[in-house]
């Protein structure tokens, strides 16, 4: 009899921690699941809609989708900013470059570049702009310093000239001409 009670008793201990350890690799595997993409609206410096942005969590990183449309025809300037905050006119509110390593500006920089950090948007003649590229310096997983859905959130912005790459702050790529919160 005793022999019979250790074997059941062992029995319904390995289905316990066998059970444990399904319920932790399920936790596990849906907190590695990537999440949903995000659109976000772009609006002008008066409230005006503009385009849209789409966010994907991608293995590398974050793959940035933009569709524009009504700009000057050229290169823009294209950054993650620190804060979900676009109020026009100038989207000062949106802070500056997400940068928590704490990084100059620019692709070409010799000290590094900002998370926010982006190539240049370019605009056709008639105004309109597409833009697909990944970013493997942003996340979107709300617990990593690099999130762009971090507290408070972050925000794209679009710069009325072309970013230089290596000019600090910004790449001397002038005024804020629109603005997108990502929360």
């Amino acid at each position: 009899m005793k022999a019979m009670k250790t074997i059941v008793t062992t029995s319904i201990m390995a289905l316990m921690l066998s059970g444990c350890q399904t319920a932790h690799q399920t936790t596990s595997a849906q907190a590695e699941a990537p999440s949903q993409p995000r659109i976000i609206n772009l609006i002008g410096a008066s409230g005006q809609t503009v385009g849209t942005a789409k966010l994907t969590e991608v293995p590398e990183g974050v793959r940035l989708e933009v569709q524009v449309s009504g700009l000057k025809p050229g290169l823009h300037g294209l950054h993650f900013h620190e804060k979900a905050l676009c109020e026009g006119p100038t989207f000062d509110s949106s802070g500056a470059h997400l940068n928590p390593t704490q990084k100059q500006h620019g692709f070409n920089n010799p000290k590094g570049y900002h998370a926010g950090d982006l190539p240049n948007l370019v605009v056709d003649a008639q105004g309109n702009g597409k833009f697909d590229a990944v970013s493997k310096s942003v996340v979107l997983q709300p617990d990593k310093p690099n999130s762009l859905l971090k507290p408070g959130g972050t925000s794209i912005i679009i710069h009325e000239m072309e970013d230089d790459y290596k000019t600090d702050p910004s790449g001397n790529s002038g005024k804020r001409i629109a603005c997108g919160a990502v929360k």
